[in-house]
């Protein structure tokens, strides 16, 4: 959410702002919310002073009956009516005014940081550093939904017959390793990171997704269960933890962390025809998130935090990858900076998303009013918001599966998860 004094004041940072981030027509845009802004203004000046004129009508209506002017006491009553209808018209303008402002400003992207390149798509992303790692090497690599489905343990046809197009069934030593997955990932974040773990509803209102900027603009992305919606992340149940709270100083001299393994439900309406097979883009899936809680002069340090967070899973589990800052056009919604993972897969011969990881600076906060009040300040300030996905785990299933696949058709399993797998080494053959 925007700040309408910040537009008022400065308007061209925001047409420069937006048209960097792919709106077509900026001035016009800002145009139209000054023009609203003006008329809001005019419809609460306009009720206060009718009510104004009202009140002091109403005080000389007695005085008039004190003196027995009745003449005149009936023409105050007869002009305190007509103003009970001005001020009814003018509050009727200032409801409509402020909701067609308000839905105005919530359909806006987020500006981008000063140090986000421009772009219009993925083609503008930079790489940061060099890839961490080695793209495994040897024989032609098979993918994962093939060796899955040659195991035995990966199966799309009965998922179809019983849910539809992108759902997958795991079996055996798969499905206890993508569980495996998970729960390392978990303790990873909650026991070297620091992460508060939680286990948050899965079914939110409409008010949480618009706090992190699902709604309204994604709806169509959603899935709606009766008057509740299904996360599409669990950063929608983690950021609105402090939804509507103002805290201390003192709550914030540390980051307040939280981390939640959830599952993750998806309408992937706008990816038709991309990843229709196999794990990489399903309707369901497993997710650890990280979301932090921070002061606005402690967020970039903990953006680079919770990006070094994700990254140590991916180097513990030996899967080679790459870190990218996002263009200001391939930006989330709510985002003013981001950074994705990308992990190798070797049957593609690229470098996929694997955790995206953005500082929403105080855009969420001001959605959710979630402040926090600074000692011996009387005025409160918007907190800033940060998420970041460490890991998605069918994503990482997917490289592990083709990352550690050997030449009879099995996995072998990382070291770090064999603890996970009470011992085995191997899945598969």
């Amino acid at each position: 959410m925007h700040d309408i004094r910040a537009i008022r004041d400065n308007p061209a940072a925001f047409v420069s702002g937006w048209s960097s981030r792919g709106v077509a027509d900026a001035q016009a845009l800002v145009d139209e919310i000054l023009t609203l802004d003006t008329a809001l203004r005019a419809a609460q000046t306009a009720g206060q002073t009718a009510l104004a004129r009202r009140n002091e009508s109403s005080k000389l209506i007695g005085a008039a009956m004190g003196k027995k002017d009745l003449v005149e006491a009936e023409r105050l009553k007869g002009e305190v009516e007509s103003l009970k209808g001005e001020i009814a018209a003018a509050e009727a303008e200032e409801a409509r005014v402020g909701k067609a402002l308000r839905d105005l400003l919530a359909a806006q992207k987020s500006l981008a940081a000063d140090d986000v390149p421009d772009g219009e798509d993925e083609a503008g992303n930079v790489l940061v550093g060099q890839p961490w790692g080695t793209p495994r090497e040897g024989g032609p690599a098979k993918d994962h939904a093939d060796l899955g489905e040659a195991l035995g343990l990966l199966d799309f046809e009965a998922a179809a017959k019983m849910s539809g197009s992108r759902f997958a069934v795991l079996k055996g030593g798969l499905a206890r390793l993508e569980r495996a997955i998970g729960q390392f990932m978990l303790d990873v974040q909650t026991g070297e990171h620091g992460y508060l773990e939680v286990n948050p509803p899965y079914l939110v209102k409409d008010d949480a997704m618009f706090g992190t900027g699902q709604l309204p603009k994604f709806e169509e992305d959603l899935f709606r269960v009766g008057e509740h919606l299904l996360i599409p992340t669990a950063e929608v149940s983690l950021t609105n933890l402090v939804r509507e709270q103002i805290l201390s100083e003192d709550e914030l001299a540390t980051p307040i962390r939280f981390t939640a393994l959830t599952p993750c439900f998806r309408a992937e309406a706008g990816s038709a025809g991309r990843d229709t097979r196999g794990l990489i883009r399903q309707h369901q899936f497993h997710k650890v998130e990280m979301v932090s809680i921070a002061k606005p002069e402690d967020s970039e340090a903990e953006h680079e935090r919770m990006v070094r967070c994700a990254e140590a899973v991916l180097e513990k589990l030996g899967l080679p990858y790459r870190r990218m800052l996002l263009c200001k056009g391939d930006m989330g919604f709510s985002a003013r900076k981001t950074f994705d993972l990308e992990v190798w897969l070797p049957s593609q011969g690229t470098y996929r998303e694997i955790s995206s990881c953005s500082n929403c600076g105080d855009f969420q906060a001001r959605r959710m009013d979630a402040r926090f009040k600074r000692a011996g300040e009387k005025k409160t300030e918007f907190v800033h918001t940060l998420n970041g996905s460490g890991l998605a785990v069918g994503r990482t299933l997917v490289a592990v599966m083709e990352n550690y696949q050997e030449a009879d058709g099995s996995i072998r399993v990382p070291d770090a998860l064999v603890p996970y797998m009470g011992g085995a080494t191997r899945v598969g053959l």
